[in-house]
């Protein structure tokens, strides 16, 4: 029923140490007081049950998030099992990077694994039973006749004409399914329920299908396979899961699942259904992301613009920076929509005390200090991270000739544009007061070079006369700049709802053209052979990761988040006792 999975090491920079718990919720509730009856004789069973038909996105951080994180409070277990009941859309792949991100994010199962697949046998001897009790049969019609024949909200549905067979009878074909004597699709296993029922889902549904298709486990073993309605609530009971946590859109399937355990007279879990998470600019359809995977609107599952958990963990995005962000999401049965805004706010506030900070320029501009001697490169001191004493200082080289951001310049500056223009004075950061002269245009017309002086007696970046400026810009020695390549993200979409579309449209018409810019940039050059996954704060820049291909020929680096906080916009607007608690620096 499971299997080590000792070839898996855990993430390097997986924290073993948890977030704090989301704020008391009903979940908790109920599980406070079944500890205090005594259900389940105290024990606290948990699962997360990922289909393994896709990578795991930001949406199942906060189901890992929930279930890990209540068994480890309750002194119980969580059970990480895959539901691998679709041969045609499961993969091996989907598996191991499932298992990897669970262990990144903390999710503690023990080093066991649990599969729906190791069920099938004792699965089927359920059908049989119920076959035997008179509580299923084998029906003839086919996919679109039993979904015409189900009726609607307010019509019953019609019963199959097949719904009457023998116990006997319906064994044998049953069997004979087994056996593989059928075609895919030309009989189904139903439970024979309420044909009028207000719920659907209680309308005789499908328990197995027909399908000749090899699983990633079992290989051709079987040629039917239960659906998941009917595996999903007996393999909680067969793992005597306690309290089976799932999203909203599973309540009006409790009742069959209830139906199913309540009939085979098995251990009966608690279902227990929790608002899924909805995050504006951000799609959470599985099927959608394997569309944007397949067709190549974006690079795989772990493109950095995608809400993967392995496209998040690519970009720079902390575990812990997840979990912080799921236990201020909270717990509720009201739908509703996240602001981005609140995710990229948590993974600042990590960062910004995690992050070394460097210098780097994305849009250089060269910058001649006329009056610095020529061959004379001096080494500046730079605070590492000014939130942690511990992380030191470094020396950053300083010359003659700069690279500065283009944007840190104006020729002809508007009102209350404070950096670097004809006659104004400025600081560079750990450097000198610099006051620009002159500049060099292009045939074009465009400045191309800024010609500055610099005053000696303000080395460090402070004037020994007191005197003040407005501005502070950041800058890299052109001589001692290495080149690297530097990716910036903007949303995937352009819509907060990226399935809001109009008819004969498709949501792929919401994406955004920018979500990706790639460009060139000048780096201080103690970012030479930065080793992958690396995070930096690019001062006044933002936060940026090496990327996973990146080398020591060829630098990549990944924006993970931008320094613009615009939650600390929204936060301010909101009543004191749901602001978050601190803003990052």
């Amino acid at each position: 029923m499971s299997e080590s999975n000792a070839n898996d090491s855990k993430p390097s920079d997986s924290n073993p140490v948890p977030a704090p718990l989301m704020a008391s919720h009903f979940i908790r509730d109920i599980i406070i007081e079944d500890q205090k009856t005594g259900k389940n004789g105290g024990r606290v069973l948990t699962r997360f049950p990922p289909e393994p038909n896709g990578y795991l996105h930001v949406g199942h951080a906060k189901s890992i998030h929930l279930n890990f994180g209540l068994a480890r409070e309750f002194g119980g277990r969580c059970n990480l099992r895959f539901d691998d009941t679709n041969p045609e859309k499961e993969e091996t792949e989907y598996v191991e990077s499932i298992i990897a991100d669970v262990k990144w994010l903390g999710g503690d199962f023990g080093g066991s694994i649990f599969y729906a697949s190791d069920y099938f046998q004792q699965l089927y001897d359920w059908a049989a039973q119920l076959i035997r009790d008179g509580k299923a049969y084998v029906c003839d019609l086919t996919p679109d006749q039993v979904r015409q024949q189900r009726g609607t909200l307010t019509e019953p549905g019609q019963e199959s004409p097949y719904r009457n067979r023998s116990a006997e009878e319906n064994l044998g074909l049953f069997a004979r399914m087994r056996a593989g004597e059928f075609p895919d699709g030309s009989r189904t296993l139903r439970a024979k329920i309420d044909m009028a029922s207000k719920n659907l889902n209680l309308r005789d549904p499908i328990m197995y299908r027909i399908l000749h298709a090899e699983h990633h486990r079992t290989g051709n073993a079987w040629p039917i396979y239960p659906m998941y309605d009917y595996a999903h609530g007996q393999s909680d009971s067969i793992e005597g899961i306690t309290h089976s946590i799932c999203t909203l859109e599973f309540e009006d399937h409790r009742p069959l699942y209830d139906w199913f355990v309540e009939q085979l007279g098995i251990h009966h879990p608690q279902q227990i259904e929790f608002d899924r998470l909805n995050l504006t600019y951000t799609m959470m359809s599985k099927r959608k992301l394997l569309k944007l995977v397949q067709d190549k609107y974006v690079n795989g599952w772990d493109d950095p613009r995608m809400p993967t958990i392995s496209g998040m963990r690519r970009r720079g995005y902390t575990p812990e920076a997840l979990r912080n962000f799921c236990s201020k999401l909270g717990v509720s049965k009201t739908a509703g929509t996240t602001e981005l805004a609140l995710l990229e706010y948590c993974v600042r506030e990590d960062l910004n005390k995690r992050a070394l900070r460097v210098m780097g320029v994305l849009y250089p501009l060269r910058v001649v200090i006329d009056n610095y001697p020529e061959d004379l490169v001096e080494q500046m001191e730079a605070v590492n991270n000014p939130e942690d004493a511990g992380a030191g200082t470094r020396t950053v080289p300083f010359s003659k000739v700069l690279y500065i951001e283009r944007d840190d310049f104006r020729e002809d500056p508007p009102k209350q544009f404070f950096r670097l223009s004809p006659g104004r004075e400025v600081r560079l950061r750990y450097g000198y007061f610099i006051t620009c002269t002159g500049v060099v245009k292009d045939a074009a017309g465009e400045v191309i070079e800024v010609h500055c002086t610099y005053d000696p007696a303000t080395r460090g970046g402070n004037a020994p006369d007191g005197r003040k400026v407005k501005s502070t810009i950041h800058w890299v020695s052109a001589d001692h700049a290495i080149d690297s390549e530097v990716r910036l993200y903007e949303t995937l979409f352009t819509k907060e709802d990226p399935n809001d579309v109009h008819e004969g449209h498709d949501f792929t018409d919401n994406l955004n053209p920018q979500s990706l810019t790639v460009i060139t940039a000048k780096l201080e050059p103690s970012l030479a052979g930065a080793a992958p996954g690396s995070r930096y704060q690019f001062e006044r820049m933002g936060y940026f990761t090496v990327d996973k291909g990146s080398t020591a020929a060829n630098l990549a680096f990944n924006r993970t988040v931008t320094l613009k906080d615009t939650w600390a916009k929204i936060e301010q607007k909101m009543p004191d006792q749901k602001k978050p608690e601190k803003k990052p620096k």
